[in-house]
C-alpha cells in the first residue's frame, strides 16, 4: 500500500506536469485566436472605408523596407482564405467573408474557453482530493 505522502506527491505532479501545462497551452492558443479575430475586425473596418477608387498605401518589400504604392482600383480585393490561397472578392464579398471568419473564430475561442474551464475544474477536483487524503 502506498504512503499518503507519496500519493499526495503523485497528485501534485499530475497537477503541475499535466493539467497546468495543458491549461497554459489552451489559453495561449485561445489568445492567438483572439488576435486573429482582432485582425479580421481591423481588416473589415479598412475594407469598409474603401470607396472603390484609387488607394495610396505603403507596401513592405521585405526586411521592414517599405515603398509607397498606388492602387488604381479597389473594385476587387485579394483576401487570404487560408492555406496559402487567395480569393479575388468584391468589397461586399470580402466583408461577408470576414464576418463569417470572425464568427468561426469566436466559436473556436468559445470552445477553448470551455476547455480551459474544464481543466481548471479538474485541477480543483485533484486539489480537493489531496486535501481529503492528507
Amino acid at each position: 500500500m502506498k504512503d499518503i505522502g507519496e500519493t499526495v506527491r503523485e497528485y501534485e505532479t499530475f497537477i503541475n506536469e499535466t493539467l497546468k501545462k495543458r491549461l497554459e497551452q489552451v489559453l495561449n492558443n485561445r489568445d492567438s485566436v483572439y488576435e486573429s479575430i482582432s485582425e479580421c475586425i481591423k481588416l473589415r473596418n479598412q475594407i469598409e472605408g474603401f470607396d472603390g477608387g484609387s488607394l495610396t498605401t505603403m507596401v513592405d518589400l521585405g526586411s521592414n523596407f517599405y515603398a509607397q504604392a498606388k492602387v488604381s482600383s479597389t473594385k476587387f480585393i485579394y483576401v487570404n482564405v487560408g492555406f496559402g490561397f487567395f480569393a479575388q472578392l468584391t468589397k461586399e464579398e470580402a466583408i461577408d467573408f470576414l464576418g463569417k471568419k470572425e464568427k468561426a473564430l469566436e466559436k473556436k475561442a468559445d470552445g477553448m474557453t470551455a476547455e480551459a474551464a474544464k481543466i481548471k475544474a479538474d485541477i480543483k477536483v485533484v486539489l480537493s482530493t489531496i486535501q481529503e487524503v492528507s
